[in-house]
């Protein structure tokens, strides 16, 4: 396993990244205005007596379930007092090759949670389940890729992944949930 203490320390603050962005930028500070965490949820209380200081995100600007998960993660790192760097997928694929999603596709964000000696705890990302679901839903009819039409179509399917992403907060408190009890039942 790659040195995680040296990717988190040579990757950017969660809000300096955020400051950066050049895409989603606007939807993503949407989401996390409009999004507020359950109040008495016992689990953050739980969660905050394990091993939890820091977050490492890898991640890219334009990926549009970052969009959605960042700004819960943000959320719920702000109520636990965790520290959370994020590293560019594409600046060093080493990292993103040891988090690969089903064995070969380098999909983001993954979120590595750390205890104090930058060792990794858990591991969630990219997408809730019912996030899962609604994807493949949406992508289920599309034409093959060799179709004439696989572009345009697929162009309106992330269209309508996109809109629901900004602005479904029943997927956010999804998205939300998923990550709690992956920090409880890592």
């Amino acid at each position: 396993m790659t040195n995680l203490k040296t990717y988190f320390n040579d990757s950017q603050p969660l809000n300096d990244y955020i400051d950066q962005m050049s895409e989603n930028k606007e939807d993503l500070i949407t989401i996390y205005k409009s999004f507020s965490l359950p109040e008495d949820d016992d689990r953050l209380t739980k969660i905050k007596s394990l091993n939890y200081s820091k977050v490492l995100v890898i991640t890219e600007d334009w990926c549009g379930d970052a969009m959605m998960n960042l700004p819960i993660l943000k959320n719920i790192t702000e109520q636990l007092n965790l520290e959370v760097r994020v590293f560019h997928r594409d600046d060093d694929t080493n990292l993103i090759d040891q988090y690969l999603t089903n064995g070969t596709a380098r999909s983001i964000p993954i979120f590595v949670f750390l205890n104090d000696d930058y060792q990794q705890e858990t591991v969630w990302g990219p997408r809730a389940r019912q996030a899962q679901k609604f994807v493949e839903e949406s992508r289920a009819h599309l034409p093959s890729k060799d179709d004439p039409s696989f572009e345009e179509k697929s162009n309106e399917v992330h269209a309508i992944i996109a809109n629901r992403y900004k602005t479904d907060s029943q997927l956010w408190k999804a998205v939300y949930d998923s990550i709690v009890e992956q920090l409880l039942h890592k």
